[in-house]
């Protein structure tokens, strides 16, 4: 395993323009990486375009492309490139709905549309229900993505957010019943609208 403090001087020296640190990083985060990429694609459907390794290089890439981060840590970098994650899987789930539901993939035919435009709807739902979360208790949000998305355990999350299990378990608690309530009412209304 490397060196926690080894990866957060690799993140501040990327950040302060050493494109050598950034090669020096990513086999020291990559297994990380793939874990929570991971985590996201066993939320998707089996089929899905992007794959773990995919996901990862995307994530990546739109942040070697983006404006320079002052990384606090590597706790810092993980939730982000998670938070990235779900970003690029929503895009997807919107041009697949665009799309008007139509893949690449081997299924009956009659079950492709139903399929792809239901599990994207279902995750943009989600993510809707997550960022109206995020606007109130940005913590709670967190947890949910770091927990649901990242697939981290609750004392991984404690240690992440600087606080404690207990506290990340209610979090949790209390976020996924909020959500829940917040997609079943954004469905009564869908379903009430002409």
């Amino acid at each position: 395993m490397p060196n926690t403090h080894e990866i957060t001087e690799l993140l501040k020296a990327w950040s302060r323009g050493d494109s050598e640190a950034l090669d020096k990083l990513i086999p020291l985060v990559d297994l990380e990486l793939k874990k929570i990429a991971h985590a996201y694609m066993r939320k998707e459907r089996p089929e899905h375009i992007l794959q773990t390794t995919a996901l990862v290089d995307e994530a990546l890439l739109r942040f070697i492309r983006a404006e320079k981060i002052d990384w606090d840590n590597r706790k810092h970098f993980y939730a982000l490139i998670a938070y990235r994650m779900r970003q690029i899987l929503v895009e997807y789930a919107r041009k697949q709905i665009t799309a008007g539901g139509t893949r690449i993939a081997q299924v009956n035919v009659s079950e492709a549309d139903k399929l792809t435009v239901k599990a994207s709807e279902e995750l943009l739902q989600l993510h809707r229900a997550l960022t109206k979360l995020a606007t109130r208790d940005a913590r709670k949000a967190k947890v949910v993505e770091l927990r649901y998305f990242g697939g981290y355990t609750f004392d991984e999350i404690a240690e992440m957010l600087g606080i404690a299990k207990p506290t990340a378990e209610r979090d949790w608690q209390f976020a996924r019943k909020w959500l829940k309530c917040e997609i079943d009412s954004d469905e009564t209304v869908k379903n009430s609208e002409p």
